[in-house]
């Protein structure tokens, strides 16, 4: 068997998976599970069970990288700012490593995906890469030189939780955001936000997917609910570019399947970005859905690379 040396966990609000790669980056190994649903516990035993069946089938005992939702507090060193709320003031990485008895590396899930992206996805050789997961929730990570930037308050990339820019009146204050402010990115450009900004103009429920598939097939008010998210897309993204700059902006998440965005977007923001022309690639993620367990288990780096993340984390 080709030696393994890392096993990545992306504990989700619905699905966790785990997977082990090999020194090639390659998958031996990968199992989903359903999440426990507001127990702390029970999402700790559930970690255990699968690091310890993954370790058991391997017969190997591997390093563990996992990637959740929130970050660790620099001040506190317990979980915060998870949608997933009963991991908000945990302590869950000291938790997993009393436990295992070994030590672990935890990042926010966006901060894993960037990472996966940057490392060898579609972003692989770019200098600055953000990392984009739209999907029931709307996150991002940084990576500079394959890196992740993280910061004294552990919140780089919160993207999500800044207001939507350069809005129109009727955008004004915004929809609730579970964070307690309006307007949130999050609220408008994640899937749920999509079905509520498409009822509230048509009074029509529908999924993201449903809104996205009947905007192909030609319905016009679907079509109108997609064209006003590409927009609000574009103006975030640009708020992006005029301050970090970044060499590629790597999308994930349930939404980065819309093909369309890819097209759209760029020749959008140009008109909010302050330059003259822009440079910056949007991508689609080379790794798909497995590209924030990827990153999780990139989180102990390569041999040949050292270290790759910066921060708190490893305090």
């Amino acid at each position: 068997m080709t030696e393994v040396i890392r096993l990545g966990i992306d504990l989700g609000g619905t699905k966790t998976e785990i997977i082990a790669l090999d020194t090639k980056g390659e998958i031996l190994i990968r199992h989903r599970v359903e999440t426990p649903q507001g127990d702390y516990q029970a999402t700790l035993d559930m970690l255990l069970r699968l690091i310890h069946q993954t370790e058991h089938e391997l017969d190997y005992q591997c390093s563990i990288g996992l990637g959740t939702p929130g970050a660790i507090s620099p001040a506190t060193g317990l979980l915060k700012n998870s949608n997933s709320v009963c991991l908000n003031g945990q302590a869950l990485r000291q938790d997993l490593e009393r436990l295992l008895g070994r030590e672990i590396r935890l990042a926010n899930d966006a901060n894993c995906f960037a990472l996966s992206e940057a490392i060898d996805g579609a972003a692989a050789g770019a200098a600055v890469v953000f990392g984009v997961i739209i999907g029931t929730g709307t996150g991002a990570g940084v990576v500079v030189n394959q890196q992740v930037l993280i910061g004294p308050n552990a919140i780089a990339g919160e993207w999500g939780h800044n207001p939507l820019p350069w809005p129109d009146g009727n955008e004004l204050p915004g929809p609730d955001c579970y964070c307690g402010k309006q307007g949130c990115l999050e609220a408008w450009l994640s899937g749920p936000g999509m079905s509520r900004d498409h009822q509230d103009i048509t009074g029509q429920q529908r999924s993201a997917h449903d809104i996205v598939l009947a905007a192909q097939q030609g319905d016009a008010e679907c079509k109108a609910t997609l064209i006003r998210y590409q927009g609000r897309l574009a103006r975030g993204l640009a708020h992006v570019i005029n301050i970090l700059d970044p060499d590629v902006i790597v999308l994930g998440g349930g939404m980065s399947n819309i093909q369309s965005l890819y097209e759209t977007v760029p020749k959008l923001w140009g008109e909010w970005v302050f330059s003259d022309r822009v440079d910056t690639q949007l991508l689609p993620p080379r790794h798909g859905d497995s590209s924030g367990v990827r990153g999780a288990a990139w989180l102990w780096g390569c041999a040949e690379q050292g270290d790759l993340v910066t921060g708190p984390y490893h305090v």
